[in-house]
């Protein structure tokens, strides 16, 4: 079942946002955001005869935003210019999600290709570290607190949003209401790029929720008039190594499925330099992109390929997509269990044959790219393999020198 996204953001905040939007038939449509409890969002879907489903309504939007803030006892009110914003380097980026697996690939590059960044933490006991490590600056805060969004985004030129809930939390929170408020605040403060990260074929199955959010978001973006780049995701090369590798080698049950569903792959590290080509060329804004490796693969081939680059066989246990299946709509018997039941809505997709992949010939010509520069599959896990492989035995080699007889 397609998730209703309109929400009301009980947050208090103190950002107003007042919006007109003409229809293609001139009838005047008007909504007020606010993001004190006071007034809902109002950001309607409307139902389709194709096959989106559900959808966000895609409308020409004139946007006028209201800002103010207190401070000892008084209150200003100040009226923001929506237009392209005060003139800023272009190096300066904000970096939202920067602690996931595309995230720290994505500060990662953008360092070393000189940009300023800046990363959209939320506060944690095991502080990120390793982000200033690097060079890059940390700031807290939550996306599903957007009261604390709106300073993050002082002095930042574009921002790069490849965030997303954690497994433990309400899906829409983080990537529908949370994404929302960044997005109205970087409107609101004059934010002069945005890229934001999406899946691929998200607009094919509304009956996956994050799937149906993913693709409302980017129509939200769209519609926000933001000047923006979308760039659709197919499968990390990065997720592999611990759902398949790591147990092979520890002699440890593999969870696979029957699915037929086909991945094309692809290296955090070439989706980052990818980005940053595409960052710089203007031909690229108000664009979708897909990005996709070289080549589709079905999880028994993913297996296979480990098993012989590691030189032994894995303990695979299947299951049935139809268990998935079942699974999921057991759990939405019980309002504590609708979350992995929103998970588990990828097994609607496992079992409809999906590919997903894409021809990367014309992005690859667009982006002045070689196709011989983006790592396969197989030459990404022999890599890794080969060099996990070393250190075992490098590792095997020392504890037996270090064997003492008495």
């Amino acid at each position: 079942m397609a998730l209703r996204l309109p929400t009301h953001l009980p947050t208090p905040g103190k950002l107003h946002h007042h919006h007109v939007t003409t229809s293609p038939n001139n009838a005047a449509f008007s909504w007020w955001h606010s993001l004190s409890p006071t007034l809902p969002l109002l950001y309607p879907l409307s139902s389709s005869s194709n096959s989106t489903g559900k959808f966000c309504t895609q409308q020409q939007q004139v946007v006028r935003f209201k800002c103010s803030a207190s401070a000892g006892g008084s209150s200003t009110t100040q009226s923001l210019n929506m237009g392209p914003g005060t003139p800023l380097r272009p190096a300066s980026i904000l970096v939202v999600g920067a602690t996931g697996t595309l995230g720290r690939q994505i500060v990662r590059r953008a360092l070393d290709e000189g940009y300023d960044v800046r990363c959209l933490v939320r506060p944690r006991p095991a502080p990120a570290d390793f982000l200033r490590d690097w060079g890059a600056t940390v700031v807290n805060a939550d996306l599903s607190k957007p009261e604390t969004i709106p300073a993050t985004l002082v002095g930042i030129h574009t921002i790069i949003d490849c965030a997303t809930g954690r497994p433990e939390e309400p899906i829409k929170t983080v990537d529908w209401e949370g994404k929302v408020a960044l997005i109205q605040c970087a409107k609101a403060m004059g934010i002069q790029k945005y890229v934001f990260y999406s899946i691929h074929n998200c607009d094919k199955h509304p009956e996956v929720p994050l799937m149906e959010i993913k693709y409302c978001t980017e129509k939200f973006l769209k519609d926000s008039g933001l000047n923006h780049i979308v760039i659709r995701l197919c499968g990390f090369m990065q997720g592999l190594i611990g759902q398949y590798a790591v147990p092979i080698l520890e002699d440890k049950s593999v969870w696979g499925t029957d699915a037929p569903t086909r991945i094309a792959y692809m290296d955090t590290q070439d989706i980052a330099r990818l980005t940053f080509i595409a960052l710089r060329n203007e031909n690229v804004n108000g664009k979708l992109l897909t990005f996709a490796g070289p080549r589709a693969w079905t999880t028994q081939e993913v297996i296979t390929l480990c098993e012989r680059l590691a030189g032994q066989d894995a303990n695979v246990t299947t299951v049935p997509v139809s268990v998935l299946r079942f699974t999921r709509q057991l759990t939405r018997f019980f309002q504590w269990t609708n979350d992995v039941a929103d998970r588990l809505a990828f097994s609607e997709v496992l079992t409809s044959d999906t590919v997903f992949s894409v021809p990367m010939t014309e992005t690859y010509n667009l982006l002045g790219v070689d196709q011989k520069d983006v790592a396969s599959l197989e030459k990404y896990l022999q890599d890794y393999f080969t060099n996990i492989l070393k250190k075992l035995k490098d590792l095997k080699a020392q504890s037996k020198q270090s064997d003492f007889y008495i």
